[in-house]
C-alpha cells in the first residue's frame, strides 16, 4: 500500500501526460498481467482438458455412434447405396455398414490419442492473448489450423489398421459388392479410409471445442490455478 501511494504522489508531480502514464503503468498488477507464455500454457491446459475429458469419450463403444455431435454418417455418394439396399430388404446390412465406420473411428482415436496430446504440447501460440480474447473456440481453431495436416498424415494409417481390426473392411466389401451387382445401378468404389479419417478428426476437434467453450463459460471447469488466472482475463473483456 505504501509503495502504491508513493508512486501516485510521484505521478502527480509529473507535468506531462506521458510521464503520468509511465508512472501509472508501474503500479502493482496483482497478478493480472500474465505473459504470452503463461497465457499460451493456459490455452494448452484447456486443450489438454479437451482431450482428457471429451476426446476420451469417443474411444468407448458407441463413443461416435451414439454421439449426435460426431456420429459418422454415410458420405453423399453412398446415400443412394443405402437407399437401394434398404429397398431390397438389406436394411440390416446398411445399418451395420454405418456402425462399423463409427467403430473404426472409436478404435483409431483410442490408439491415436498420444498423437493429439503431442500436437498440443508442440503447438506455439505466437499471439496467445488475442486467441484468449477471441471466439469461444479460438484455441481449438488455432490447434486445427496448425496441426490438421500433420494429424491427418499420422492418423490415416491408424484408421487403416482399425478398419481391419473391427471388421469394417469385410462389411463394406460385402456391402459394395452386393450393391454393384444390382442391375442398372452405377458402380461405386468409395475411399472410405480417407472419409473416416476426415470425419474422425472432425469429431476430435468438435469435442475439444466443447471443452474449451465450457472452460471459457464456466468458472468451475477451470481446475488449475493457471486456468483460473488465464481465463479470468477473458472474463473481463
Amino acid at each position: 500500500m505504501i509503495k502504491r501511494i508513493l508512486i501516485l504522489v510521484i505521478a502527480i508531480q509529473f507535468s506531462g501526460c506521458a510521464e503520468l502514464q509511465k508512472a501509472i503503468s508501474q503500479l502493482p498488477s496483482n497478478g493480472v498481467g500474465l505473459s504470452q507464455e503463461q497465457i499460451g500454457n493456459g490455452l494448452r491446459q484447456a486443450l489438454d482438458n479437451g482431450i482428457k475429458n471429451q476426446v476420451a469419450k469417443l474411444t468407448s463403444k458407441d463413443g461416435f455412434y451414439r454421439n449426435e455431435l460426431v456420429k459418422i454418417l454415410l458420405p453423399e455418394e453412398l446415400q443412394a447405396v443405402d437407399k437401394v439396399l434398404r429397398n431390397i430388404g438389406l436394411g440390416n446390412l446398411a445399418d451395420e455398414g454405418i456402425k462399423v465406420l463409427n467403430r473404426a473411428a472409436e478404435d483409431a482415436v483410442q490408439t491415436a490419442t498420444p498423437i493429439f496430446v503431442n500436437a498440443v504440447k508442440e503447438i506455439s501460440f505466437k499471439d496467445a492473448k488475442n486467441i484468449l480474447l477471441g471466439d469461444k473456440n479460438a484455441a481449438t481453431t488455432y490447434l486445427k489450423f496448425k496441426t490438421n495436416e500433420g494429424l491427418y498424415n499420422s492418423f490415416t494409417p491408424v484408421i487403416n489398421t482399425s478398419f481391419s481390426k473391427v471388421g469394417a473392411d469385410k462389411v463394406w466389401n460385402t456391402l459394395i459388392s452386393k450393391y454393384n451387382s444390382i442391375p442398372f445401378v452405377k458402380s461405386v468404389n468409395p475411399d472410405l479410409t480417407k472419409y473416416v479419417t476426415d470425419q474422425a478428426l472432425k469429431g476430435v476437434f468438435t469435442m475439444i471445442e466443447v471443452e474449451e467453450k465450457g472452460i471459457r463459460e464456466k468458472v468451475g471447469l477451470r481446475n488449475t490455478s493457471l486456468l483460473q488466472q488465464v481465463f479470468a482475463l477473458q472474463d473481463k473483456k
